[in-house]
């Protein structure tokens, strides 16, 4: 019985979502580290002293936005933890704290179709020349995935900080305390499809632009 479940295993999914795994581990590690890193940078120590300027992804991935990022292309880690008010300026830094998450997908997916186009030009595509292309796409189009999804300004993705930021001091905070409801609310509209294909097409304009723009005249 064991040897038919084995056999009758749709090993070409499995091995497709493993190959989505490992890039989607990257881009959530560099997304996070970002934050980290920025916001650091920016005076507020937090995330070093959670040790979350770590390459290791187990620090980072939120088990099941992992899950969401390999299966459906778009998806989320746990948040880097802030204080805000270890900022010279707490609207303005957490703002500029949210949006390096999502520019640092958008920049690694531009040096990632930099490097294909390198591989492309220069060398000879055998099987595992093709398997090293397609591990770079898929790389890139996940993180340009995640970078975006980000930016959508529902809490607690990036975006919401980023447009609260623009908002008067007392609604900002006001808007802050309820941002642990924000991802019921985000899971309400993914499943409810409320989103429908829409979401998919924007992802890949905003990739086909990036990958067009790296490969114009080749």
């Amino acid at each position: 019985m064991l040897n038919d479940i084995f056999y009758n295993l749709d090993w070409s999914g499995i091995y497709r979502l493993l190959f989505r795994a490992v890039p989607a581990l990257i881009c959530v590690v560099f997304h996070e580290i970002s934050h980290g890193y920025v916001s650091y940078r920016l005076g507020d120590e937090t995330a070093k002293t959670q040790g979350r300027l770590s390459l290791n992804p187990l620090r980072h991935i939120d088990p099941f936005g992992l899950i969401m990022l390999i299966v459906v292309g778009f998806g989320w880690a746990r948040p880097v933890s802030v204080n805000m008010y270890n900022f010279r300026n707490p609207k303005r830094d957490m703002a500029i704290t949210a949006l390096a998450g999502p520019l640092s997908n958008i920049l690694l997916a531009i040096a990632l179709l930099i490097l294909d186009r390198v591989l492309l030009s220069f060398f000879v595509m055998g099987a595992a020349g093709f398997t090293v292309h397609t591990f770079i796409t898929t790389t890139a189009q996940i993180s340009v995935y995640l970078g975006v999804f980000n930016l959508i300004p529902i809490p607690p993705l990036d975006g919401s900080k980023v447009l609260f930021s623009i908002l008067p001091n007392s609604l900002y905070m006001q808007l802050m305390r309820f941002e642990r409801y924000g991802m019921l609310l985000l899971m309400l509209l993914l499943f409810s499809g409320f989103f429908g294909n829409s979401i998919y097409v924007v992802f890949s304009k905003i990739y086909v632009f990036l990958r067009s723009i790296v490969f114009l005249g080749y």
